[in-house]
C-alpha cells in the first residue's frame, strides 16, 4: 500500500503520515507526540462525533446514489 492509499483509508492529512515516516526512518518514532498535551474529555467526544458524522454522510450519499439508480431502472 502506498502512502496516498494509507492516508485515504485512515482519513488523515498526508503531512502527518510523511512526518511519521521521516521519524521512523530517523529512528525517532517513539518521540512523536510526546510534546502534545492529552485531549480533554470534550475534545475526545467532539472527535468521535465528527467521525460518526462523516460516516453517516458517506452512507447518506451512497443511499442517494442507490435510490437514483433504482429509480432509473423502474422508469
Amino acid at each position: 500500500m502506498n502512502p496516498k492509499e494509507a492516508v485515504g483509508r485512515l482519513s488523515m492529512p498526508t503531512s502527518t503520515l510523511e512526518y511519521w515516516l521521516r521519524s521512523a526512518r530517523a529512528g525517532k518514532l517513539s518521540e512523536v507526540g510526546k510534546t502534545q498535551r492529552p485531549l480533554t474529555e470534550v475534545e475526545l467526544e467532539l472527535s468521535k462525533t465528527k467521525r460518526e458524522l462523516a460516516e453517516v454522510k458517506m452512507e447518506r450519499d451512497l443511499l442517494k446514489k442507490a435510490a437514483a439508480y433504482f429509480a432509473k431502472k423502474v422508469l
